[in-house]
């Protein structure tokens, strides 16, 4: 593919058909500018199956922004578009709407506030709300969805990944197992949720952060087929990189050829005033692998070298690596803990492609619509009670107890302030048995999560560095109880809704489902 077919693949006809179609719906009943507003959520945190998340990290608005500010409809869209034809050869778009598409086909009129990046968020609450005319406001449905869930997605094991390692060293390895260009994107969301460095070494540069890496098992392969053995290799690398050399010890044999043969050159780097930076253990039971080597660098004089692990790690086996050296460390008269400390993880398949969580269950659903300059709540029933739409202009408050820790986030009509209630009813979105009371002595706190981002297609907001973002997850996570950290079954955070919007939400459905006691609600 060409740049130029690349760009165009990539531009504004980046979106399903059928946003186009809808749009073109619009436009023929005259609805195509009506404000519209559109609310974009997750349904459940990602499950891996034999564990799950209790929470999420946001990500991806930035390069969603950068998007938006670059797609147009120009004239090879719009003439791809002319061409277009249904089951019978008839044109699928009309010139007029074609006309109207390429004199107001841009995202000038959108408005959007968001959940910034970096922080802890929870299921059906809005990260992200759209607003603005109907047509465009629909057309970006998809290339939202695409830009927020995946690296939401990433950031999220990134941090799961970082918890579980007690915030050691991580470095994110995966660009060679990604879906394509995807691995950029994955690797910003990692270092967002918790990684350190990647290996990446484009999007570093773009990032402004240093790409790291050591060598590949070929290094050593070569050096051994041309009869130099594995010691010559490692000699070589630490002669080209004598201040950086962490060296890949399981080409041969780990313990009897590769630790030995590594502290070895590094007693000559030590000699001539160079420090090692450590090993690398890529294969093997890597628990007792790394006890061994602990205890081999140990007693050469090399208690401060990082042993540096990967090969399909993710949190569980992390989890399981350390609780291993836990048990296991004291037989071999280690301290578990010295050896814990002094690891570092990259991480590369199950990182970059969330495996086994290969997808955030993120939509995009109009919850308003503005008829006479007011706002007309909608609302999408669902045969599964939670999939039925929360409608109507909403604000998004997070709660904190007395600890200082967050206790619920809480869905409110527009006009609401739980900050100024002495008492908080706060209601299950679905089930009607359940809700909880609080009362404002027992809140610390009330934060509103939503900030304004763009008005009228116009960035509004100062888009904070890769370092902002961390420094704002790290603070949500110590607000985070340890249960819903918890790596497997985590407790559920509350998500509520208030009394108000409680209240509309069942009066719309009675209505939907004919129950003429109590009458729909048509303007809030």
């Amino acid at each position: 593919m060409k740049s130029s077919e690349r760009k165009f693949a990539e531009g504004m006809l980046y979106t399903d058909m059928y946003q186009l179609t809808m749009a073109q719906l619009y436009f023929h009943r005259g609805l195509h500018e009506k404000d519209a507003l559109f609310e974009h959520f997750f349904r459940r945190n990602p499950d891996y199956g034999s564990h799950k998340a209790g929470y999420s990290i946001n990500a991806g608005l930035e390069w969603l922004l950068d998007w938006m500010a670059e797609a147009r409809f120009g004239t090879e869209e719009i003439e791809f578009l002319r061409a277009q034809t249904g089951r019978t050869g008839a044109r699928t778009f009309d010139d007029d709407f074609l006309d109207w598409l390429a004199a107001n086909g841009t995202f000038d009129g959108i408005s959007l506030q968001a959940i910034p990046e970096g922080r802890v968020v929870h299921p059906n609450v809005p990260l992200t709300v759209v607003q603005g005319p109907l047509a465009m406001a629909q057309i970006l449905e998809t290339p939202l969805l695409n830009h927020l869930n995946f690296q939401t997605l990433i950031a999220t094991k990134a941090a799961r990944i970082r918890e579980v390692g007690r915030g050691n060293l991580l470095l994110e390895f995966g660009l060679r197992r990604a879906q394509d260009r995807g691995a950029s994107a994955g690797a910003r969301a990692a270092l967002i949720g918790g990684a350190d460095f990647t290996s990446n070494v484009g999007i570093s540069k773009v990032l402004g952060y240093p790409p790291k890496g050591t060598h590949a098992h070929s290094m050593v392969q070569v050096f051994m087929a041309l009869g130099e053995g594995e010691l010559e290799a490692f000699r070589a690398y630490a002669d080209i990189y004598p201040d950086d050399c962490l060296l890949l010890v399981d080409t041969v044999d780990t313990l009897e050829s590769g630790v030995p043969n590594a502290i070895k050159v590094f007693e000559e780097l030590r000699k001539a005033g160079h420090e090692p930076v450590g090993i690398r253990l890529d294969s093997g039971d890597l628990a007792y692998i790394s006890i061994q080597a602990a205890k081999q660098l140990d007693a050469a004089g090399f208690p401060d070298t990082s042993i540096v692990l990967s090969n399909a790690l993710d949190e569980l086996v992390i989890w399981q690596i350390i609780t291993q050296i836990q048990e296991e460390a004291p037989r071999y008269g280690m301290d578990a803990d010295h050896i814990i400390n002094r690891l570092a993880y990259g991480v590369g398949t199950r990182l970059i492609t969330s495996d086994p969580a290969s997808a955030l269950d993120g939509v995009y659903k109009l919850v308003a619509i503005c008829e006479d300059d007011a706002w007309v709540p909608t609302l999408k029933i669902s045969e599964n009670r939670e999939k039925t739409l929360n409608p109507a202009h909403k604000k998004i408050w997070r709660l904190y107890d007395e600890r200082q820790k967050a206790t619920a986030d809480l869905l409110a009509l527009a006009e609401e302030d739980p900050a100024a209630a002495d008492t908080l009813l706060l209601h299950h979105p679905s089930n009607h048995t359940k809700y909880r009371t609080i009362s404002r002595d027992e809140i610390s706190a009330v934060e509103p999560l939503l900030v304004d981002i763009m008005v009228n297609g116009k960035v509004v907001y100062d888009l904070p560095s890769i370092e902002e973002m961390r420094a704002v997850r790290e603070h949500d996570m110590e607000r985070l109880d340890h249960g819903v950290k918890r790596l497997m079954t985590p407790h559920i955070y509350h998500v509520s809704l208030s009394q108000k919007l409680w209240n509309l939400k069942q009066g719309m459905i009675q209505a939907v489902n004919g129950d003429e006691e109590q009458q729909v609600p048509t303007q809030i």
